[in-house]
């Protein structure tokens, strides 16, 4: 048995794993690369392998880090199953559509700011010769109905002006291709991968499906067990069981756990003082008369905030502002938990379903789906929550409200995930902080995005508890009180810093720890 480690290697994004065993090739994860465009851009759409040459995909869960580039490894040839939960399968199903058509919605904003900024700029002239035209007049000549981009003239008038077009990493057919060979499990039930090889999920804790998958297999009449705990979530937390610690006898044995490290030398807000962190936030923000604007994650981090925002109102501890979710797929998506309660804990069903209420649903909700009615709540300004996709601040809707609400004072982005290196996330996070830490003197800092430069005088307040993520202790915590029996660990899915850390406290624990690089391979 032999892994290869091809993403999210001294780094968060891009999870992707290579088990050669039994005569199978199978790939843990597929996920996408997040961070610059352009070298995220170069890193997705190379596969580094033939995609023809895989027999099988174990799917940890539906984050898109972990399984956004199965529509390539679909075009790219791949035939077999793609294994999963059935909770992973159900996001999946909004989540694979939907990243294709923000892609083609992102490639579309920037070929039209391409466009429009040759168009206005001094000595360049449109078809025809005439002179270049003033920018109310490029904005009715590339829109439709005011605010409706004219795909097909954009793409015409940059193909005639020999300006480079943004192409999206895959289309709806691409994801709706991968869809179809989704094959799901559930927990504690083994299945069989082919080749011998043996497959069993177990809940990780960290989203709604996300899963530790225990793969087997028998060689040469020795058999050897992996363990991948995809992400490894936290213990506590509302809305999600805790990570599995009691393994059947015969899944004990791990030769080898590849084992996630994003927060591997941090620690977490505790989960009780999630709900007073939060409402004191809003309660500041609510005062200067602003918006907390929230990134986040479709699917998870959303509804786990709406969780604790419905307890705070129907405590009293925060006044009934409006919240809107600004996400048509967030909508979506929590339908999958009210599709599979049986993979919430049993605080939310107690808390809340068996009293016949919604844990995610409350009088102050506003549900958001259609470009016109957030285009309305961009320019809203009073005291309120908006909770907007993407949560690494990378594509979707929160571009647009950050547009309106990054240069004022009054207005909070709370962060409320871990943000990769080299995201508009990150970037937001790691100034504001700076700037704070300075008493908010001097200049402000600036950050880029949809091609401007903006001001970020908005208060940027980190809440580290709402993180999906174990962090070092509860790391520890998994390995110690877990039965399993394990003889080494690869450490994968965080930033080196962080890998490297929890490598040295693993030691002084007594593991036997590897930390692999880009395309090492490891032999069990």
């Amino acid at each position: 048995m032999v892994v290869t480690f091809y993403g999210a290697v001294r780094e968060v994004t891009g999870s992707m794993h290579l088990v050669t065993a039994g005569g199978q090739r199978i790939l843990l994860d597929c996920g996408l690369f997040q961070g610059r465009r352009r070298e995220a851009a170069e890193k997705n759409r190379v596969l580094p392998f033939d995609p023809a040459l895989i027999g099988a995909v174990v799917l940890s869960h539906a984050h898109a880090d972990h399984s956004g580039r199965l529509p390539l490894l679909m075009r790219g040839g791949y035939a077999g199953p793609v294994f999963c939960t059935p909770p992973t399968k159900s996001a999946c199903d909004y989540l694979l559509p939907d990243a294709a058509s923000i892609q083609q919605s992102d490639a579309d904003y920037l070929n039209y700011k391409t466009l429009r900024a040759a168009l206005l700029h001094a000595g360049r002239h449109v078809p025809g010769g005439l002179p270049p035209p003033e920018a109310a007049a490029v904005k009715r000549m590339l829109k439709r109905n005011g605010h409706e981009l004219d795909v097909e003239r954009i793409r015409a008038l940059l193909a005639e002006l020999r300006l480079e077009a943004v192409e999206p990493l895959f289309t709806l057919a691409d994801a709706e291709n991968a869809l179809a060979a989704f094959a799901p499990h559930p927990y504690r039930e083994p299945f069989a991968v082919g080749g011998g090889v043996r497959c069993t999920f177990f809940e990780a804790g960290h989203i709604l499906g996300s899963a530790i998958a225990v793969i087997s297999a028998r060689e040469n009449g020795a058999l050897r067990r992996i363990g991948f705990t995809g992400d490894l979530g936290r213990f506590g937390k509302p809305v999600y069981n805790d990570p599995e610690l009691v393994f059947p006898e015969e899944e004990r044995d791990l030769d080898l756990l590849i084992l996630e490290s994003t927060y591997g030398d941090r620690l977490h807000e505790s989960v009780p003082d999630l709900k007073g962190r939060l409402a004191q936030v809003a309660a500041e923000t609510f005062a200067r008369g602003g918006t907390l604007l929230i990134p986040a994650f479709a699917f998870g981090r959303t509804q786990v905030l709406l969780y604790v925002l419905h307890e705070l109102f129907e405590e009293g501890r925060l006044p009934r502002v409006p919240v809107y979710v600004d996400s048509p797929l967030a909508v979506r998506l929590t339908r999958v938990f009210g599709a599979h309660l049986e993979a919430c804990d049993a605080e939310a069903r107690n808390d809340f379903i068996a009293r016949g209420k919604n844990p995610f649903r409350f009088e102050s909700l506003r549900l958001v789906e259609s470009v016109a009615e957030s285009m309305a709540l961009n320019r809203e300004d009073r005291p309120q929550i908006v909770i907007a996709a993407s949560g690494m601040c990378e594509a979707g809707r929160i571009l647009h409200h950050l547009r309106f609400k990054i240069h004022d004072p009054k207005h909070t982005i709370l962060i409320v995930g871990f943000m990769a290196k080299n995201t508009l996330g990150r970037r937001i996070e790691e100034r504001g902080r700076e700037y704070e830490r300075a008493g908010r003197r001097g200049p402000e800092p600036v950050v880029r995005f949809l091609n401007k430069d903006y001001p970020l005088r908005a208060r940027v307040v980190k809440l580290d508890g709402f993180s999906g993520h174990a962090d070092r202790e509860e790391i520890r915590r998994f390995l110690r009180e877990a039965n399993l029996r394990i003889r080494r660990i690869a450490l994968v899915h965080g930033e080196e810093e962080q890998t490297l850390a929890l490598e040295r406290t693993l030691r002084a624990d007594g593991y036997a720890v590897a930390v692999p690089r880009q395309g090492e391979t490891l032999k069990v």
